[in-house]
Formats: C-alpha cells, sequence, structure tokens
C-alpha cells in the first residue's frame, strides 16, 4: 500500500470516528426509555422468585407500546421498573437518559383501580397532584392548567363531585387527566381499561388517543392489558411476554397501521386482522374443546 494511500486510509477513519461521535446523541436523542437486561427477583417464603428475566427493550419518543401476556407474566412488574416503584435485581433503565431508581413526576402512572382521594373533589384531586409535581408554576397557572385538562376530558362540569358520585368511566377520565396534567413525558397505563365496559372503554380509547395528540404524539405511552383488539388499536408495537415465573420477551410485533385509526373500519383492515390473528396464536394454544387432550 502507497504512503499516499495509507494516508487517506487514516484521513477516513478519523473522518468515520468523528461522525460516529457526533452522530450517536442525534440517534440515541429519539429514545425515551431504554431498558438493559433487566432481571426481577422477589424473596417469598419458598425461596427466591424471578419474575422476569434478562429483558431488553428500546422504545422511542413518542411511540405508544403495549405490554401483554397471560396474568403472572411480569408484565406489570416490568412497568414497575420504568415507574421507579420495582427495583430491578440486575440491569437497569433509563428514561430520557436518565437512569431510575425512584418514582419522578417526568412519569405519570394511572391504575386499574384509579387511585382517586375519595375526601377531594375530582378539581382537587387534580389540583393536588400538579401541586405536587409542578414547583415552579405560580398558583394561578396550576388552576389553569387544571382546568383546561378537565376540559379535554369533558368533565369540567363535574369538578366539585367527589369520585364516589362518579361513573367508573369518569373516575378514569379524572385519573387520565390527572396524569395529563402534570405533563410527563412518559405515561404508564396499567390495565386502566380493565373494569369498564365495552362502550365506555371504546370510549376511552379515543380519548387517551386525542390527548396524545393534543400534546404532539411526543408523550411516550406504555400500557399493560390483557385487551388483543385494545393493544391494537392504540399501540405502534405490541410487546407479547412469556409466561412467568422468569419471564421474558416472546416476541415484538409491529402495527404499521396509519393514525388517525377508526374504530369501525380498523377491523376490516388486512393488516389489523393479520396481526390479530398473530397475537391470538401466541397468547393461546388450543382454540376450541377438540383441542384439549
Amino acid at each position: 500500500m502507497s504512503t499516499s494511500t495509507t494516508a487517506l486510509s487514516g484521513v477516513a477513519e478519523k473522518i468515520i470516528s468523528v461522525s460516529d461521535n457526533k452522530l450517536k446523541p442525534v440517534f440515541n436523542a429519539g429514545k425515551s426509555i431504554e431498558i438493559n437486561n433487566v432481571t426481577v427477583s422477589f424473596k417469598t417464603n419458598k425461596g427466591i422468585y424471578t419474575a422476569v428475566k434478562d429483558i431488553s427493550l428500546s422504545i422511542k419518543k413518542g411511540e405508544i407500546i403495549s405490554l401483554i401476556g397471560h396474568s403472572g407474566c411480569g408484565k406489570s412488574t416490568l412497568m414497575g421498573t420504568i415507574s421507579g416503584m420495582v427495583k430491578q435485581t440486575s440491569g437497569s433503565v433509563m428514561v430520557n437518559g436518565n437512569i431510575i431508581t425512584k418514582p419522578g413526576p417526568d412519569r405519570g402512572i394511572v391504575f386499574q383501580n384509579y387511585s382517586l382521594l375519595p375526601w377531594l373533589n375530582v378539581y382537587q384531586n387534580i389540583y393536588q397532584a400538579v401541586d405536587s409535581a409542578i414547583k415552579h408554576k405560580t398558583t394561578a397557572e396550576k388552576r389553569e392548567l387544571v382546568e383546561n385538562n378537565l376540559k379535554m376530558v369533558k368533565l369540567w362540569e363535574h369538578k366539585d363531585k367527589l369520585p364516589g358520585q362518579l361513573s367508573g368511566g369518569m373516575k378514569q377520565r379524572v385519573a387520565i387527566a390527572r396524569a395529563f396534567a402534570i405533563n410527563p413525558s412518559v405515561l404508564l397505563l396499567d390495565e386502566p381499561f380493565g373494569a369498564l365496559d365495552a362502550l365506555t372503554k371504546s370510549s376511552m380509547h379515543v380519548e387517551l388517543l386525542k390527548l396524545w395528540n393534543l400534546d404532539n404524539r411526543e408523550k411516550t405511552i406504555v400500557m399493560v392489558t390483557h385487551d388483543i383488539e385494545e393493544a391494537i388499536f392504540l399501540s405502534d408495537r405490541v410487546v407479547v411476554m412469556n409466561n412467568g415465573p422468569a419471564a421474558t420477551i416472546k416476541e415484538i410485533v409491529d402495527v404499521p397501521i396509519f393514525r388517525p385509526r377508526n374504530k369501525k373500519e380498523i377491523v376490516h383492515n388486512e393488516t389489523y386482522m393479520a396481526i390479530h390473528d398473530r397475537l391470538l396464536n401466541l397468547l393461546i394454544d388450543k382454540f376450541s374443546i377438540d383441542d384439549i387432550d
């Protein structure tokens, strides 16, 4: 090899090296959540129980991801590591470039049981969360946040009601409005619509996507669900978990269906039907009485 060729090769290597270093932050900027080789084990009376094992998952900013699987497969445990309420035994979880060690206002959580304070009215339930999570805003600004979010979920006229005076769907809308009001970059939904009837659930799906759209689709959403139709309608990707203990990721199924999605039309979409069949096959081993040994 000539001296000039060697020199050119050396320059090229330097250019590639510099380019890689410059581009790394650009590529990493789009990642909202990084789960790296996470294992979660608990001490029990019968010994160590491992809920999830060696799970790695990257979630982009603005993505909606569903975690789906049978009961006991570690879906909520995995979500708990993102929230900071569950400490992993090994591995790491990063949100927006920060290692997660505890809960924080950058991650909002909505549970199936609503978690509303029964002695506070609708307005107060949301205001207390805003007041605790957002210290730098004035009282007037906090009140405006509460009002705007209650109006977005169409509950402003019910602001003075106690949780006990609300239907299940209305309680869940309060819980979602509260989560959006503190403006977290990541929203965690742990089976938030599981206890609702089919019509109310369908309406809540649309309300959730409306709020996500109003936030310019910048909020990253991770949802635990047992509902295949719900997972497909809402998600960009569906993460299917293996059965526990020591659950792992069985398969990640993409949902390449254009948004906005129409509830009535989507079920006739060929891509939707193919994804539905794939998820059904991944989750259900036996389909009829004749299949049972």
